[in-house]
């Protein structure tokens, strides 16, 4: 029975490997869509245009946010970041589960905007191993890196206002219970209201002919 897909909101600290741990489940699984997310900032090394983000300057982002065009947007490190909309309703519309990899501002604008989302923080397995992480990066200035784990201190504030947190340690074991949470989602019955309505009915049916 078709049913509405999952909205599935990721977040984490910089570092936590939340864009490797996005790919990996969208190359292990077919059911699952990402919605790209507009940026201002610049792109890094190997990052291309409609794969990793959409690249804009202020200008055209302040633009969309004046015509709707986004479900959420926030600043973070001095850029904007926003989720545009019409994609992300066309994939829940046919049954997609679609991923949404946002900042901790954006993600609780979503909880906000569809109640039924599932929200998901991805976090190394200690503040240390962060740290390392974002210095093996190689991609960001000494003073960079000391903003992101500034900004992460302040994120670490706000990780009770998610649904599961998810500790990427070891990524295959990772993927696999990111996976197993959003199955288990997708069938709370918030998420199953068509096929409740559905079940009603036909029940209410058989009931009328045991009159």
């Amino acid at each position: 029975m078709a049913h509405k897909g999952v909205l599935i909101v990721i977040s984490g600290f910089s570092g936590a490997g939340k864009g490797t741990l996005v790919k990996k489940l969208l190359e292990t699984y077919d059911n699952y869509a990402l919605s790209i997310s507009m940026t201002t900032r610049k792109p890094r090394e190997g990052e291309e245009e409609g794969k990793a983000y959409f690249f804009t300057d202020k200008e055209h982002f302040e633009e969309k946010i004046s015509q709707n065009g986004f479900i959420e947007y926030a600043q973070y490190c001095d850029n904007y970041y926003g989720t545009p909309r019409a994609y992300v309703e066309e994939q829940l519309a046919v049954g997609k589960d679609v991923i949404l990899e946002i900042e901790i501002q954006g993600a609780l604008k979503i909880k906000e905007q569809f109640p039924e989302s599932v929200l998901l923080f991805v976090t190394p397995p200690s503040a240390e191993e962060l740290e390392r992480r974002l210095i093996g990066r190689g991609t960001e200035e000494p003073d960079v890196i000391r903003k992101r784990l500034s900004r992460a201190s302040e994120e670490s504030e706000g990780i009770e206002a998610y649904d599961y947190i998810v500790v990427n340690d070891d990524l295959d074991i990772c993927v696999e219970e990111l996976h197993r949470l959003v199955d288990a989602a997708r069938r709370a019955p918030v998420r199953r209201e068509a096929f409740i309505k559905e079940i009603r009915e036909e029940l209410k049916s058989f009931a009328k002919g045991a009159e």
